[in-house]
């Protein structure tokens, strides 16, 4: 009860009754555990007023007080007549100390381990052992954090045998089992911290809990719970709160619902729900396990929310797409008087990035501003935000003002991401080359966003300059770098060398195999995409929406229809996997490219409001021109004519047209043109590009901007006139009036 011994204490001091060494020692002790740093200092002062020597006892009791009361952080500042200087109180009231016991010594390191001078920490704990002061059980539990933080794993194995060798006192002490365990745990050495667990006689849920959260932070989730089961089925040992935090972590980790669900119910049973850390951790789990109405069903039910509540529920939001209804919790939370901090700044900013909203993006900045709310990253975010939103302007006058001084790794990162999103190219390479000369070395998330710039139009060199960068700086393994890679290789043509990529990276997952069996698909290599896209339930790799759409997609360009229309019918069947609109489309292009166009349809035509696509009819459209289905044709046009009212595009209006003229109907062919020009309807212009020594030479329709325009027209006209010399003439695709069938 120390508030009521330091009333005590004060009635005493008013009184004539004189305090000795153990009153000060009990006062102070009683100010450490109320952290009252104020009232300790006038406690200090009152012992330095009475003319009462330090003795051992009071000063371990300043020592301690001190430890206790000053924020880690806190620089406490002294003039030395050449300006403010910093102090730390509690060493120099431990370099005073005449007489010095373990007592004292502990305390110190303590301090030392506390502000992260683990260093400084170790070391004294040396020169404590050369004075021949035997170390106590404490003196241990403070310096195992210290080797954890500074990642010495040989001290660790030298300090731990020192423990077992003062023996049984030593080693079966609680307090000592657990921070041994927490070491070794930091330190990434599980199977020894397991060995600690084993050997200790005497456990309680400390030890329990520090050993599952060992497993859990090194990412060993089932070992985890299977600590946490045997915990349930001790008759000795009760769970408590940590234990639950550490157990749903892993359950999250793993993504096991039903385990999560179990859990969930345990915890209202024992009426352990209610706890705010513990409902933050259920939201997460359902989070991370795609049931964000569940969570969000926690967080509705909570009696208190603390802004950790508020901030993973907007985060869970955000991160499951639910990006409005993530800022409407924001305003919710802003109703309830909770401050605004980073984490949801950050989420905020990643719902407008989400959303490609410039205006909820500035209206987060101006907010940010007017609150004067900063924090690390932050410029990074408002880049990647206005680069999504495509107002890649804003994000480089960021980058070029705010972060001048400033820039990371990850600034650079998100400038160069937002380039390549914006189709900048040439900016996003300039940036590149910028950053090696600043001496910022490229990382794999440089690499991974800047190699999708290296499309057929900038050519392949470029790509494989990068692919060397990654080989010297042992980043062609990476699974993100080498994806990009395979992909750079696959687009621009050199399938053989995509494979070769996909052969070299150990640690593949769905989105590497996703990518390599598109790769297949576009070079027409059907079979091998087949192959590929049964192999990975061989190595546990579950394949996802996307995937199913790069395997039917190559199946339409190999002509596999029955094997594709087979994979259709096992995604829900055997995956759980509800086809969209890009599966559709698949099926429908599929079915078309074979000829089974009735089929493709009658396909089309089941699937109600949910086949009321453009794309989907607008391949429907394609395969009737190329297998002659004239009639099939207009049924399909007037169909989608009707989907793409509004759109003043006419690419569907020029396909049917195209059909009617290879019928010979031209009729036809002008009534959709004048149709076309009535409407305002524009065709989009194409481009084509060819690389000629290295240099890609781009062109339009009716282009004259080339510097040899003049020579290519002249060659176009020569062909033209052996064309017709050889009784050949104009084809009607197209636009009649540029292109030539050669």
């Amino acid at each position: 009860m120390p508030n009521e011994a330091l009333n005590f204490y004060s009635r005493m001091t008013n009184s004539s009754s004189k305090a000795d060494s153990y009153t000060y020692s009990s006062a102070l002790k009683a100010c450490a555990e109320t952290r009252q740093l104020k009232l300790g200092k006038t406690i200090h002062c009152q012992i330095l007023r009475s003319h009462s020597s330090l003795t051992r006892i009071v000063s371990n009791s300043l020592l301690n007080m001190y430890s206790n009361c000053l924020n880690p952080c806190f620089d406490f500042l002294e003039d030395d007549k050449h300006g403010f200087v910093k102090v730390d109180l509690v060493q120099r009231l431990f370099v005073n100390m005449r007489k010095r016991n373990a007592i004292a010594w502990n305390t110190m390191i303590s301090w030392y381990t506390k502000t992260g001078r683990y260093f400084e920490a170790l070391k004294l704990f040396k020169t404590m052992m050369n004075m021949g002061i035997k170390p106590t059980v404490v003196s241990f539990i403070n310096v195992f954090p210290a080797i954890a933080g500074i990642e010495d794993r040989k001290s660790s194995v030298v300090l731990y045998g020192l423990l077992l060798k003062l023996g049984t006192d030593y080693v079966s002490d609680l307090f000592a089992v657990s921070s041994a365990i927490f070491m070794f745990s930091e330190l990434g050495d599980i199977d020894t911290a397991r060995q600690v667990f084993n050997l200790s006689r005497e456990r309680n849920i400390e030890i329990w809990n520090t050993m599952i959260g060992g497993y859990v932070q090194n990412d060993l989730y089932d070992e985890a719970l299977e600590m946490f089961l045997r915990v349930l089925d001790s008759d000795h040992i009760s769970p408590d709160t940590v234990t639950f935090l550490a157990t749903l972590t892993a359950v999250s980790q793993l993504q096991r619902l039903d385990l999560g669900q179990q859990l969930h119910a345990y915890l209202i049973k024992n009426s352990m729900v209610h706890c705010v850390v513990i409902s933050n951790a259920l939201i997460s789990l359902y989070s991370r396990c795609n049931y964000v109405g569940v969570g969000f069903g926690v967080f509705d039910k909570m009696l208190e929310r603390d802004v950790v509540s508020w901030n993973t529920m907007i985060s869970a939001f955000v991160q499951n797409g639910l990006d409005d209804e993530g800022l409407m919790l924001v305003y919710g939370m802003q109703k309830e008087g909770i401050l605004i901090d980073s984490v949801t700044a950050t989420a905020l900013l990643s719902a407008a990035s989400n959303l490609k909203n410039h205006r909820i993006g500035k209206e987060t900045h101006a907010y940010f501003f007017r609150h004067g709310i900063r924090f690390e990253g932050m410029d990074s975010y408002l880049i990647d935000m206005y680069a999504k939103s495509g107002l890649i302007d804003t994000a480089k006058r960021i980058f070029e003002n705010n972060c001048i001084h400033s820039r990371d790794l990850v600034t650079w990162n998100s400038m160069i991401a937002g380039y390549t999103q914006n189709g900048q190219v040439q900016q996003a390479f300039t940036a590149l080359r910028e950053m090696i000369e600043q001496n910022e070395v490229p990382s794999s998330v440089t690499l991974s966003s800047v190699l999708p710039s290296c499309s057929p139009v900038v050519g392949i060199s470029v790509g494989k300059q990068l692919h060397c960068f990654a080989l010297r700086h042992s980043m062609d393994l990476n699974v993100f770098v080498g994806t990009a890679l395979l992909d750079m290789y696959s687009k621009c043509g050199s399938i053989n060398y995509a494979e070769r990529v996909f052969d070299m990276i150990q640690d593949r997952n769905s989105v590497t195999y996703t990518t390599m069996i598109l790769g297949f698909g576009q070079h027409g290599l059907g079979e091998r995409a087949l192959s590929l896209f049964r192999s990975m339930s061989g190595f546990n790799m579950k394949p996802d929406a996307i995937t199913f759409v790069a395997v039917l997609s190559a199946c339409s360009y190999s002509n596999l229809v029955d094997e594709g229309l087979e994979i259709f019918e096992s995604m829900e069947r055997e995956y759980r996997i509800k086809p969209t609109a890009e599966h559709y489309c698949c099926v429908v292009d599929m079915l078309g490219r074979a000829g089974r166009v009735a089929e493709a349809y009658e396909f089309a035509e089941k699937l109600g409001d949910d086949g009321n696509l453009v794309g989907i009819w607008g391949s429907l459209l394609g395969a009737c021109r190329i297998h002659g289905e004239l009639e099939l044709g207009k049924v399909v046009s007037e169909r989608l004519f009707e989907l793409e009212e509004g759109n003043r595009v006419a690419g569907y209006h020029v396909l049917m047209s195209n059909i009617y003229a290879e019928e010979g109907m031209w009729g036809n062919v002008d009534t959709v043109r004048q149709g076309m020009r009535e409407m305002g309807y524009r065709k989009q212009v194409g481009c084509s590009w060819i690389e000629v020594g290295g240099v890609t030479n781009y062109f339009t329709s009716k282009d004259q901007k080339h510097p040899h325009s003049e020579a290519i027209y002249a060659k176009l006209d020569e062909l033209a006139m052996e064309i017709k010399a050889a009784g050949h003439r104009r084809s009607i695709s197209g636009n009649v009036d540029d292109m030539l069938e050669v």
